[in-house]
């Protein structure tokens, strides 16, 4: 019963957070968990009989996380995780107390939580995992993650805890570095693609320093090809037919590494049929090629939260689609951020929205894209581009930040929260 205080207190939070905000507030309860039982948290993520895995990298956290759990859950393992990919501290705090008894204990064999680089490396102070995966270092989050050397250093104290298995994307230079200092006694496992794949992805792969050898066969697990939403994965002499959430290879790459790290936290009770059957199931991860259905029209949302998530997910919109609207939050403090990037394949956007409408207009401009009107009400914007026709070619697209994400969820009454 030593954490019962703070769980009612908790729970207590969370119910008036939700009454001012519905479908809102779900960090603040573990934020005040955290602040009055600081133990609570570590103490917890030590208390599952199959261990704790967590996923960590700089992009693909969410939907590597989603399809590791649905394989684990295909072969019976009761999973405990983070769905509504809060991976922050008080994040990880209100998942679990979701999940908690009175006396703090959550139900589960297995643990398996989605972590924040930075938030991780501070969580996992003292906590041991028995498996860590890492999807890859990207030039991420400008105001936190703008040294790509601090965030491998960062990934490297996550997998410093774990006592079992790391899993790494052997593509990604500096996660290879990164697998021969793991400590003895650990096993390394490696995920990756053909070298056929990395040809067709002309932009490459998005990671700050992307490995010259590919994956040798029979050294892990592989993407051998991806055609639109399907994908196929090589694990030795065995291959794996799957269906993806989403177009782009990058979705792929998420598959492998779920696969790979399913394989290792199962053993002997891993099924490739089983872990294919799961893999093609998967809907898309919350605004990540999520289609959705709302006032009449077929939405799909893209979202973009740094130069190589920008730049892979609008490569991978369909062309042709008629009928787009970007909008960049207030989440973005400094635009200028994605200049790198190249929108040329947009061609025309209905309407440019958000906080930094101006700005974003100004960038797209540049890459030649024809923009119809700029809106800065967002709420407004969305009315008016879900009332237009619906269009003849593809579907009604939304590309947004994190900020515009939620804003645009919330005026449209979709429920649940990142």
């Amino acid at each position: 019963m030593r954490y019962a205080p703070a769980i009612l207190v908790g729970r207590l939070t969370r119910f008036a957070a939700r009454l001012r905000k519905p479908g809102g507030g779900s960090a603040v309860p573990g934020l005040v968990v955290n602040t009055i039982a600081p133990g609570y948290l570590k103490r917890t993520l030590s208390g599952f009989p199959q261990g704790l895995v967590v996923v960590s990298g700089s992009s693909g956290k969410s939907t590597t996380t989603k399809m590791l759990v649905a394989i684990l859950r295909a072969h019976g393992v009761d999973v405990f995780t983070n769905p509504s990919t809060a991976n922050i501290s008080q994040g990880l705090t209100s998942a679990l107390l979701e999940r908690a008894d009175w006396t703090g204990r959550v139900p589960g064999d297995v643990a398996v939580l989605e972590m924040d680089e930075g938030h991780g490396a501070v969580v996992m102070q003292g906590v041991d995992a028995r498996v860590v995966a890492l999807t890859n270092v990207m030039v991420d989050q400008i105001d936190r993650f703008h040294d790509s050397e601090m965030v491998a250093g960062m990934l490297a104290r996550i997998a410093e805890r774990a006592h079992e298995a790391v899993v790494v994307n052997a593509d990604d230079a500096n996660l290879e570095r990164l697998a021969a200092a793991v400590g003895p006694g650990v096993a390394v496992h490696r995920f990756g693609v053909s070298a056929g794949v990395l040809a067709r992805s002309p932009r490459g792969l998005g990671y700050t320093e992307t490995r010259r050898d590919r994956l040798a066969a029979g050294a892990g697990v592989i993407v051998d090809s991806v055609e639109g939403a399907s994908a196929v994965l090589r694990d030795g002499a065995a291959s794996v037919h799957i269906r993806l959430p989403a177009r782009g290879t990058h979705y792929a790459v998420d598959a492998a590494a779920a696969y790979a790290t399913a394989e290792v936290v199962l053993g002997e009770r891993f099924s490739p049929t089983t872990a294919a059957d799961a893999l093609s199931e998967i809907p898309a991860v919350f605004g990540r090629g999520e289609r959705v259905h709302v006032r009449g029209q077929e939405v799909e949302f893209v979202l973009v939260q740094n130069p190589a998530s920008y730049q892979l997910n609008v490569d991978s919109i369909e062309p042709g689609t008629e009928q787009i609207l970007f909008a960049i939050g207030s989440d973005v403090r400094d635009p200028s951020y994605f200049w790198p990037t190249d929108a040329s394949s947009l061609g025309r956007v209905a309407i440019v929205s958000g906080s930094k409408a101006p700005e974003a207009a100004l960038m797209l401009a540049y890459d030649g894209v024809e923009i119809d009107r700029v809106e800065p009400d967002l709420g407004r914007a969305l009315d008016d581009f879900l009332a237009s026709p619906a269009p003849a070619h593809g579907v009604k697209t939304i590309v947004f930040s994190a900020d515009a994400m939620r804003r645009t969820r919330a005026h449209l009454g979709l429920s649940g929260a990142e």
